[in-house]
């Protein structure tokens, strides 16, 4: 078997990407898009007609409008593809207000409901603020599951399996760029410190008995992503899964349950002052969460201004 099949055997692969045409050659199980790749995907000649399609079909509606509408055209797509799930990020720009936050993932998944989806084979995509957290907690009560992204550090994880948020999605090539930029170094294998942060995630959960489901993002190298076979999920972009594909080299489970409940972890109790404070002591994570927010938002910009030239 080649390094994506092996990986399959461990943990469950996701695609990274809001080009759904290039998903159907790995077979992933579920897919996961932010506004970075819808924009990405957009700018492509073959996905041109889907935007043109979402503009005619709904003229004369808000910005906002089209924009959820063009979320759900692409997440249609992707459903069509895979067996799974489909991750859909809310606005970035209401990372700060949990009210705004938990009616966009209500309406986002009357919208897929409206086309036949049933609102398990839809997370809806949050950022890991103290609010968005806090949406994350209502929508979950509702039934609605959440995939909370731009996650950096344990208290931010801690924070979401309390809230019961549905799965996180720890960055770790974000990681991984803050402390190469910081160090000057390149840090590969069991030692790259987006894999250790994951795996103090992986051992947290597994060893106080959280449910919420962990999705390693944002990787840089398959190094990383090997390091993690054994995670609940890793969601891995179009070049990565093509170079596991090249690849036959042996994989071995990094990852298992038994290891992480005899870790020496305390528990940690989570309110909001307790995260706000341990977020502040982590520089990475703070500056991470801060940058992510800002570039999704300019991301959504760029699409809108794309979109208001064409309407």
């Amino acid at each position: 078997m080649n390094q994506l099949e092996q990986l399959k055997q461990y943990t469950t692969v996701v695609a990274d990407t809001g080009d759904f045409q290039s998903m159907q050659a790995y077979a992933p199980r579920d897919a996961t898009t932010n506004p970075s790749l819808i924009l990405k995907a957009v700018q492509k000649a073959e996905y041109l007609p889907l935007l043109e399609q979402v503009l005619q079909q709904h003229a004369g509606k808000t910005m906002d409008e089209i924009i959820d509408h063009l979320l759900i055209a692409f997440g249609l797509k992707i459903l069509a593809i895979v067996p799974g799930r489909v991750s859909t990020e809310t606005d970035a720009r209401l990372s700060f207000d949990t009210e705004k936050t938990v009616a966009k993932g209500r309406h986002l998944i009357t919208l897929y409901q409206e086309a036949g989806i049933p609102k398990e084979r839809v997370l809806i995509k949050i950022a890991s603020t103290w609010e968005g957290i806090q949406a994350a907690q209502i929508l979950e009560k509702e039934g609605i599951r959440c995939n909370m992204t731009l996650l950096f550090c344990l208290p931010q994880a801690i924070a979401c399996a309390e809230a019961g948020a549905q799965l996180i999605s720890p960055f770790v090539g974000r990681i991984y760029d803050w402390y190469k930029k910081q160090t000057g170094q390149e840090i590969y294998g069991a030692d790259d410190p987006g894999v250790l942060s994951v795996k103090k995630i992986y051992t947290y959960y597994r060893k106080f008995g959280y449910a919420t489901e962990i999705m390693g993002a944002s990787f840089r190298n398959t190094s990383q992503i090997l390091e993690l076979a054994g995670c609940d999920l890793l969601t891995i972009s179009p070049d990565l899964l093509q170079k596991l594909s090249d690849s036959n080299a042996n994989l071995t489970q990094k990852l298992n349950t038994d290891a992480a409940r005899t870790s020496d972890l305390e528990k940690i109790v989570m309110d909001e002052k307790t995260f706000r404070f341990h977020l502040n002591e982590d520089a990475m994570a703070t500056e991470k969460l801060a940058e992510g927010i800002r570039m999704f938002c300019a991301d959504t910009l760029k699409l809108e201004q794309m979109i208001a030239t064409m309407r």
